[in-house]
């Protein structure tokens, strides 16, 4: 709270007293006071520092369109700040300050296209405007960041769309609250940032970072949110780190679509129910198990958070495990990824899917074909030994021999010599043979079918 007002000006006085020239370059400083009416310094050329301290403002203070040096409103209380396309050549400090009305019409703070070369703090600041935006700062170039923490409390929307914040935007610990699952709590869309660091962030409704643009990392770690549909909105956002280890799962959903981060750390204990994963790409992963198999294991279940199949997260997951050098678990998520997408085919094609993978694990397990050749050619060759077979050029080819003969039919190209060299009296064993040479057909075409669609997608 602040302490109670021991003066009142006139906000005409003050707006006087910051314009006089003759005050030369001394900082204007007004502390312990009430300020009676509106302070206006619209368009105002101001060369001096200013100061406010504990002040409690009747009305809006309105820098708009000014060009000034610092300005810091401290501990102070007022219905609102205006200060759209305000050039501050030092900083905007407003910490600890109660900025906004209850039921107002506008934003507690404007500081839409405002240029500030020092940075913005709002640390330990509450902003009053249910309902509305609390903090509005699209275009808003500051240099030196932008800082809500220490307590940072908004009750309305934080918005910064567009924004470039070479500094960054740091808001650990903050809360935002707008009373509505589904609506904006913060709204980063465009932002261009060093860092968006919003570790321990406490809102109520949705965070939009949409085609963001991060040099290092946006962080929402240890982070509770409670917004419904995408509690976090990230779609074509462009970042080095990402850090999505909540708090606690969100209520609602994390959309990545067509997001990049070059490296990302999550927490399998807090993924959301539902994840947008189509179009996300990745160059590290940060362990989400003991052991390599378990991870993979993980990171199967993370795709299948994705509420309708898409072949590209798998392709991307595979990707990265082959270029760590893991070739054994890209060919497992790409088998997984085969059969999520069989289940999305007609009769037919689930039908063609179950034969690949019953006997060649589509193409990445073409040892399981060899298994089956073995297995029907054991079978055959003990049926055809208990049984004599009838030369079909008698003194011509070679000895029968039972294996080979097999064999020779389960593979349709070359030869044994054995298979054109005999056949059966017995009509279940010729009717074997027949099978046999069904088989080897099916098994090679599957064979072919499914290492030829592993070598052209790799």
């Amino acid at each position: 709270m602040s302490p109670t007002p021991e003066r009142s000006v006139d906000a005409e006085s003050v707006r006087r007293e910051i314009l006089d020239e003759s005050s030369g370059s001394e900082p204007y400083v007004l502390r312990d006071a009430r300020v009676r009416g509106m302070l206006r310094l619209d368009g105002a050329e101001i060369r001096r520092a200013v100061r406010f301290e504990a002040c409690r403002f009747d009305e809006t203070l309105s820098l708009e369109g000014a060009t000034t040096l610092a300005v810091a409103v401290v501990g102070c209380t007022l219905p609102g700040l205006r200060a759209s396309t305000t050039q501050f050549s030092g900083r905007l400090d407003l910490r600890r300050s109660v900025i906004g009305e209850r039921d107002g019409t506008e934003s507690a703070v404007d500081l839409v296209h405002a240029d500030i070369a020092g940075g913005v703090r709002l640390d330990g600041a509450h902003l009053v405007a249910p309902g509305r935006t609390a903090l509005e700062g699209g275009g808003l170039v500051a240099r030196g960041g932008v800082f809500c923490e220490d307590g940072f409390h908004a009750e309305g929307e934080v918005g910064f769309p567009g924004a470039e914040l070479p500094g960054g935007l740091w808001m650990r610990g903050a809360r935002i609250t707008v009373g509505a699952a589904d609506a904006r709590a913060f709204h980063g869309d465009a932002v261009k940032a060093s860092n968006v660091r919003l570790q321990g962030l406490r809102a109520d409704g949705r965070i939009r970072l949409r085609g963001a643009q991060v040099d290092d990392l946006v962080s929402l770690r240890d982070a509770e949110l409670t917004g419904s549909g995408s509690s976090v909105m990230c779609v074509g956002m462009r970042t080095e780190a990402l850090d999505l280890q909540f708090a606690q799962p969100p209520t609602g959903g994390v959309n990545l679509r067509n997001a990049h981060a070059s490296r990302l750390q999550d927490d399998p204990r807090t993924w959301p129910t539902t994840l947008g994963l189509d179009g996300f790409t990745y160059d590290w992963l940060g362990e989400t198990a003991g052991t390599r198999r378990e991870d993979v294991t993980n990171r199967l279940a993370w795709l299948r958070h994705q509420p309708v199949y898409a072949p590209q997260p798998y392709e991307q997951l595979a990707s990265y495990y082959r270029r760590s050098g893991h070739e054994d678990e890209a060919r497992r998520v790409l088998l997984v990824r085969e059969r999520r997408r069989r289940a999305t085919l007609g009769s037919a094609g689930r039908a063609w899917g179950w034969l690949l993978e019953a006997t060649v694990g589509y193409g990445y397990r073409p040892w399981i074909a060899g298994i089956w050749l073995a297995v029907l050619t054991l079978l055959g060759s003990v049926v055809f030994a208990a049984h004599t077979p009838v030369p079909n050029k008698k003194g011509e080819g070679a000895p029968f021999n039972p294996i080979a003969y097999a064999l020779d039919l389960m593979v349709p190209f070359g030869g044994l010599g054995q298979r054109d060299g005999w056949h059966w009296d017995e009509r279940a064993v010729q009717g074997l043979a027949y099978g046999l040479i069904a088989v080897g057909w099916i098994l090679t075409t599957t064979v072919v079918a499914g290492v030829t669609r592993t070598l052209s997608r790799n």
